[in-house]
């Protein structure tokens, strides 16, 4: 019976009833259905699929697989962590709308068709607004508004492109939508080499929705403007489930999509600069989110076993150690009550173990030997070295030193140690130590012992396609990583040293989100005045000549008019006799 549970159900279900539950018990629950949810998938058999007919279409609500099992066991821990996160906070909206944001993110993950999978990209997007709305401000409630828009928007776009494909092919099951590496160059060509045919439009409005989830270049803005507006345990959910399941998407479906390694190259370096400039440091995670997800892009535009199990991989560190970064700016934010790095410094004496969690996060997003981030980072270089492109690995590497200056250094720096603010506070809640707790020995222990890890990938862990053995700490990936560590510590000394360091000052850096939230804002509103003007003077002149017409009528009605002045009885009598000839003459002209 079990087995017709989805995955995910649990999670969902549980959330929508967690409000009959009594106060006493409710967040009891809530940590509960995590563990209950990743014990019931984790005895779905591999391979195991539940199928439903729907008109001629066939849905796979679940497909289990090793790729799908990768995001099932990461989703689930995240759900933990943060559902132990945010213990001491008394909201039920917050509990709700955690819970059953996770439960959506992993019933995607395991869906087997497009139809299942669009109806959850959905439900992650309505679900995971209240987490912004919670804030119960009006300037959290403008941009989960904004935020709401562009999700379901791309969830539209999605659903445009699944009803496109399956008009094409006649399938609603999930599966590549590419024809092979070459068509898939930036300009084409759009032809599948095998058929000579055009490549499907709707493959491509699927990737573009795919995009907005994944924060593509010009699509990203959404992130940087939402996550730092959640409250402070409502931002480490978010961290978790929507930009993964993106990832997750495209490796499932693009896999080997040439296109998706500038673009993920691209990712990767463009936020270097605004998190370098930015005040606010979980905005400069939310730049640093949109960095690291650049390296699991080009995994799948590479395409290759490593490059996939690279990008995988790197999505299952990144939950943990990204997610123990914004729980250590969330207990700043919780005691101090700002996350601004212009106000904050010294606060590794009032929060000594929150800045231990902090620097442990900090060194495994760096890439650290003995930390997560390490042991996957490298197999998406190594995929990228084996590609033989130079300036994809070159950008990849000074793509790995820009994340050091800004989340291995700023971020812990700023936050806990620089100059002293003079705040003094407590420790963060043990409830928010023991999820950081969580966090930080994962991190630890999948970069002393990555085997648990590899053993989960949907590949064999190989150097390359002969089959060579793998090995993370070779000397060269090792070497490699000191030098970039001590490079990047170096260039952010000598600029503090020179002040040659961008300020921390309290101002709003624009990014490419000026075009639709300022001019496109206001071009609408000039096209708006504009149509109302013309529409406005249209309207007057209709009602001016209406007038006119009245008031000509009504002056033949006065007293010294034709129509005013009194008719004789002769002159009555003559206008009837003609209207009856008139009357007679066309009854006669019918009968003839």
């Amino acid at each position: 019976m079990s087995n017709y549970i989805f995955p995910g159900f649990i999670l969902i279900f549980g959330g929508l009833l967690l409000p009959l539950f009594p106060k006493s018990l409710r967040k009891w629950v809530a940590l509960a259905l995590p563990v209950l949810s990743c014990v019931h998938m984790h005895y779905l058999p591999e391979g195991y699929a539940l199928t439903t007919q729907i008109f001629e279409y066939t849905l796979t609500p679940v497909r289990m697989d090793k790729l799908s099992l990768v995001w099932g066991y990461v989703f689930h821990l995240a759900a933990l962590m943060s559902v132990l996160y945010q213990m001491h906070v008394k909201d039920t909206l917050q509990d709700v709308s955690g819970i059953t944001y996770a439960g959506a993110a992993v019933g995607a993950v395991f869906a087997g068709d497009l139809i299942t999978l669009f109806v959850y990209w959905e439900l992650t997007a309505i679900t995971s607004v209240f987490l912004i709305y919670a804030n119960r401000t009006p300037t959290a409630a403008k941009i989960g508004t904004r935020y709401l828009i562009i999700q379901v928007a791309s969830g539209v776009i999605l659903f445009f492109g699944v009803l496109l494909w399956v008009r094409e092919t006649g399938s609603v099951d999930i599966g590549s939508f590419t024809y092979g590496e070459d068509n898939w160059h930036l300009f084409g060509p759009f032809v599948n080499p095998e058929t000579g045919m055009p490549v499907s439009m709707a493959s491509w409005i699927i990737l573009f929705a795919f995009g907005i989830k994944a924060a593509f270049p010009f699509l990203h803005n959404w992130l940087q403007d939402s996550y730092p507006a959640a409250t402070a345990t409502g931002t480490v959910f978010l961290s978790a489930f929507t930009t993964k399941l993106a990832i997750y998407a495209l490796v499932r479906c693009y896999a080997g999509t040439s296109i998706l390694i500038p673009i993920g190259l691209v990712m990767t370096l463009f936020p270097i600069i605004f998190a370098v400039i930015e005040n606010d440091l979980r905005k400069v995670l939310a730049y640093s989110l949109n960095n690291q997800l650049g390296y699991m892009v080009v995994g799948a535009g590479v395409g290759t076993e490593l490059a996939l199990n690279g990008a995988a991989a790197h999505a299952f560190a990144h939950i943990i150690y990204k997610g123990l970064l914004f729980m250590a700016m969330g207990a700043v934010l919780y005691r101090v009550g700002t996350t601004k790095a212009n106000q904050l410094g010294g606060l590794h004496k009032s929060m000594p173990l929150t800045t231990i969690f902090c620097i442990i996060g900090s060194l495994s997003i760096s890439g650290m030997p003995g930390f997560s981030g390490f042991v996957t980072k490298s197999m998406t270089l190594s995929a990228a070295f084996g590609t033989h492109d130079v300036l994809l690995f070159v950008g990849l590497l000074i793509a790995s030193a820009g994340v050091v200056d800004h989340s291995g250094i700023k971020i812990p720096f700023f936050a806990f140690f620089a100059h002293d603010s003079g705040k003094r506070c407590k420790e963060a809640p043990i409830n928010m130590l023991l999820a950081m707790g969580i966090a930080a020995f994962f991190c630890i222990f999948l970069g002393i012992y990555p085997q648990p890890l590899y053993d989960i990938l949907p590949f064999e862990v190989r150097a390359d396609v002969n089959g060579a053995e793998w090995h993370n700490y070779s000397a060269s990936h090792v070497y490699t990583s000191f030098q970039l560590l001590f490079m990047a510590a170096l260039a952010f000394v000598v600029l503090m040293k020179t002040n040659m360091y961008p300020p921390e000052l309290s101002c709003t850096n624009l990014d490419t989100d000026v075009v639709y939230r300022r001019w496109l804002k206001r071009s609408a509103m000039t096209i708006g005045s504009t149509i109302q003007s013309i529409w406005s003077r249209t309207l007057g002149s209709i009602k001016a000549q209406i007038v006119g017409t009245v008031q000509r009528v009504g002056d033949q009605a006065r007293p010294n008019s034709i129509l005013g002045e009194p008719w004789t009885i002769g002159r009555t009598a003559l206008w009837a006799a003609i209207l009856l000839l008139f009357v007679f003459v066309s009854g006669m002209t019918k009968v003839m």
